[in-house]
């Protein structure tokens, strides 16, 4: 089951009102249909990481691909109206829409691909109408799962081959939250998750132990975990906190003699409260003097990255991770700050005519173009990212420009490999693009994590990967953002 179907066929209204304010618009200035590039593309990586994992890109196709105003939609909007209580939508433009098929060319970066800032994830070139539509649906899609992806895979990094499981469900925002986190967390590297429905719809293993209550609902914790036992005899994990930690681990291993008299074997126990390394490391003593070193200890209890991290400097025995609040909302770090911005239209000459928005802030002023990233390779690592323009082109050796000061430049030699980044999905509307799985992503993710030096990894103050834009790209950017400044100049002081 997909984004639609998990909803209704279309999902045309989901987007702000403003959108199709300005869509209505571009039709009564006849503009609906001049051909434009939009960006979307976000400004820093999230939880001050030096890396982001792009994520939610199938269900954004899905989306594009039953994109589309029903009936119900065009009712909808017929009933809004203005402050003087007129239709707020001309009838005419309803029709458009109601006739309207989605026409744009997408590229997109693959998910499971590691992105930087400023770099376009998607790049959507179509009627202006059209385009304008799309930008918060898509935004809504790729800023929470790229968002949780990143968070996945920090986690598992920490967790350094451990299993890392996502137990988040009951903490997200929202049924949809919930499905959506746990994909995005399959992205970024997970090996399971506690959500049963995202389990049926996404293939992903689906696994748990017993609550407190389990334990509570018997006169005896140990009655509980034999009852527990054979119920599951060969899939038990006991959750052993629930009144004395150690002395709970004590009595989950005289039930696991008991199971393995029966010929079954204890699969571990859980710690979710109190000191984790004082007790995984008490607890993996008594279970290896038991005879059970195979017993798994599994923790929960809000980890995240950085509490794994500090408990594996402790030394504490703990091979299986719980995660949930901190990952499925993205804890420390509400959103991604994904935006979406217009580069370019095209006049009625059929040439590019290159936009660009100004600010105060250098940081917020966008690229002209129809943008590409170039990823180059040397040695079997990556070594930096280009931003271009494909109407301007790349010369041989590429020359990169930081984006926020000209004075750095790097120049790529003509012995690095480089491969571009965006890659076709649809084509006039059609989509081009073979989907991979959701388990050929998550590999896809563990790939590129292998190719980034570990000083972009590190959770504090991660070495800058480098990004930039190409030479004329860059010049081209810089002389737009003088021409326009001296415009807003000569018209205030006219």
């Amino acid at each position: 089951m997909n984004l639609t179907q998990r909803f209704r066929p279309s999902l045309a209204l989901l987007t702000d009102m403003y959108q199709i304010a300005m869509a209505q618009g571009y039709w009564k200035n006849k503009m609906h249909e001049q051909e434009a590039v939009f960006h979307l593309y976000f400004r820093k990586n999230p939880f001050e990481g030096g890396y982001t994992i792009s994520a939610g890109l199938e269900d954004a196709i899905d989306l594009l691909q039953q994109f589309k105003f029903e009936q119900e939609d065009i009712a909808y909007l017929q009933s809004l109206t203005g402050s003087k209580e007129q239709p707020l939508f001309d009838e005419g433009f309803l029709e458009y829409l109601k006739n309207m098929s989605f026409e744009c060319d997408v590229e997109a970066v693959p998910e499971g691909t590691l992105v930087f800032p400023n770099e376009p994830l998607l790049r959507i070139k179509g009627p202006i109408l059209q385009c304008q539509l799309l930008e918060t649906p898509l935004l809504t899609i790729i800023n929470f799962q790229s968002l949780i992806a990143t968070k996945a895979a920090r986690i598992v990094d920490a967790a350094q081959g451990d299993r890392v499981i996502e137990f988040g469900m009951r903490r997200a925002q929202g049924p949809d939250g919930a499905l959506s986190a746990t994909r995005a967390a399959f992205i970024g590297g997970v090996v399971g998750t506690s959500n049963v429905l995202a389990g049926h719809l996404y293939g992903i293993p689906v696994k748990g132990t017993h609550a407190h209550s389990w334990i509570m609902s018997f006169k005896e914790e140990q009655t509980a975990f034999a009852a527990y036992a054979q119920v599951f005899p060969h899939d038990s994990i006991f959750l052993v906190d629930t009144y004395n930690t150690l002395e709970g681990i004590r009595k989950a291993v005289e039930v696991a003699k008991q199971m393995r008299e029966n010929g079954s074997e204890l699969k571990g126990i859980r710690l979710d409260s109190g000191d984790l390394a004082y007790l995984s490391i008490e607890g993996r003593k008594i279970l290896d003097e038991a005879g059970f070193p195979e017993v798994s200890i599994l923790a929960s209890n809000d980890l995240d990255e950085y509490l794994i991290q500090s408990l594996k400097t402790q030394g504490a025995r703990i091979d299986t991770w719980g995660i949930g609040t901190k990952l499925v909302t993205a804890f420390d770090q509400p959103a991604l700050g994904g935006v979406y911005k217009l580069a370019a239209l095209k006049d009625a000459e059929g040439n590019w005519e290159f936009k660009v928005k100004l600010s105060e802030q250098l940081v917020k002023v966008s690229t002209p173009g129809v943008l590409q990233v170039r990823r180059f390779y040397k040695n079997g690592a990556i070594v930096g990212d280009m931003i271009y323009s494909e109407p301007l082109g790349v010369e041989t050796p590429a020359t990169m420009v930081h984006p926020n000061d000209p004075t750095q430049r790097k120049i790529f030699a003509a012995d690095c490999t480089s491969e571009d980044l965006l890659v076709p999905i649809f084509q006039k509307g059609q989509k081009v693009y073979s989907s991979p799985s959701l388990t050929e992503i998550q590999n896809r993710t563990k790939q590129q994590l292998g190719l980034l030096h570990e000083t972009y990894r590190r959770f504090l103050n991660p070495h800058a990967y480098k990004v930039g834009l190409e030479a004329k790209l860059h010049d081209q950017k810089m002389n737009l953002v003088i021409h326009l400044r001296k415009t807003e100049q000569q018209k205030n002081h006219d």
